[in-house]
């Protein structure tokens, strides 16, 4: 008997997917004005952001020649500086990808490369394209504390500015000619639009114009605090936390949740090194000051203070006038555990070795026993859990 083959049954063939077709391009908006009209706010909100940034970074991490010249006064003006640099950046991120829109038809454009002066200018937008959406974003994310990354991120978001500005730099100079025809309200000659589309031109700029205004609006509450009932996207609200008061590193996460108050001292190295026990802290003469605090990432708000003058404790240890300090924590982890302090900022009256924050003694969060608190300082240099100053 014969066995009948079986028939195997045939896979039906998947329909081929449309061809998708090559981008063309009408030029509704993608014109020069319009990119110069939003360049210039883009431009106003970088210059802000990168010189607000280099203020930041040298204050944190000074040069040796810097580090007695820095000023404690004005008492706001770390926090002013990093408000309006993150601010600024994020006010960048909307006008970013509007000025790409406009711009983005001449990524297609062929041949790739006409002569040296494009080649230039088609680099330099390479290199600005590529650094300003890295600088934006890595700084947008670190607000959150959130590091996605396997590289630090201060030096790189340092380094990073500098390769933006000098490609901005390089597109400008490539660009002036156009810059300069479109600068004003006026086009010359065919680069005007036609004119039913004045009104997409207005709409284009505010809709752009609105958007910046939202994502500032809902963000900056974090540092401007009479604003803060509309910190919404902010990830940070100013009156959320320990004591009233937004933390960054709590204590449990520096594996400082409790400090025993009975065998902690405080060692003040110098010519006449000494020590003190919490009581005795507390038995000196106590001084009260409003300082804010100011976090490199954005948030900041002002508080009451309380505790010992650190000029006070240094002239107990015998140190000369212009001394600097190093101030090292109980934490035995952490890239700011040890913080040099210049001159200026020792001397001056309103820096405390905190022991009490609105009212109450500081709780672990806040750096219990004692904290540095000074003027016109970085949030990270504000060591807390404090166990040993050092004239130097």
């Amino acid at each position: 008997m014969t066995q009948r083959a079986r028939r195997v049954p045939r896979v039906p063939r998947l329909p081929r997917p449309p061809s998708l077709p090559r981008p063309r391009f009408r030029g509704r908006l993608h014109d020069p004005r319009t990119a110069t009209a939003i360049g210039r706010w883009l431009g106003l909100a970088v210059l802000v952001c990168f010189l607000t940034g280099l203020t930041s970074h040298y204050v944190q991490r000074p040069p040796d020649w810097l580090a007695d010249v820095l000023p404690s006064r004005p008492t706001w003006g770390y926090r002013l500086s990093q408000g309006l640099h993150v601010a600024s950046g994020i006010a960048a991120i909307p006008l970013l990808f509007a000025k790409l829109w406009t711009v983005y038809p001449r990524l297609f454009v062929k041949p790739a490369i006409r002569s040296v002066r494009h080649g230039l200018e088609r680099l330099s937008v390479a290199v600005l394209v590529g650094a300003s959406l890295f600088q934006l974003f890595t700084g947008l994310i670190n607000t959150a504390e959130w590091y996605p990354w396997p590289f630090s991120f201060v030096p790189v978001h340092f380094g990073m500015a500098w390769v933006f500005l000098g490609a901005l730099l390089l597109h400008v100079a490539v660009k002036w000619p156009d810059i300069r025809d479109h600068w004003r309200a006026r086009s010359a000659g065919t680069l005007e639009l036609p004119a039913e589309d004045g009104p997409n031109r207005r709409s284009l700029l505010v809709g752009t114009g609105l958007a910046v205004g939202a994502v500032t609006v809902t963000t900056v509450g974090q540092s401007l605090t009479p604003l803060k009932a509309l910190d919404l996207l902010a990830p940070r609200h100013p009156d959320h936390g320990s004591q009233g008061l937004p933390v960054t590193r709590t204590a449990s996460e520096a594996g400082m949740a409790s400090v025993p108050e009975e065998s902690w001292r405080l060692k003040v190295v110098g010519p006449r090194p000494f020590e003190l026990t919490l009581a005795e802290l507390r038995a000196l003469p106590q001084v009260a000051s409003e300082l804010p605090i100011a976090c490199v990432e954005g948030w900041s708000k002002n508080a009451h203070w309380s505790g010992v003058r650190i000029g006070d404790l240094l002239v107990r240890a015998g140190a000369p006038p212009g001394s600097r300090v190093r101030v090292v924590s109980l934490e035995r982890r952490g890239a700011y555990r040890v913080m040099e302090m210049g001159a200026r900022y020792a001397e001056d009256p309103l820096t405390l070795l905190a022991l009490r924050l609105n009212g109450q003694v500081l709780s672990p969060d806040h750096g219990f026993p004692a904290r540095i608190i000074a003027p016109n300082r970085p949030g990270v240099w504000q060591t807390k859990w404090v166990e040993r100053l050092e004239v130097l």
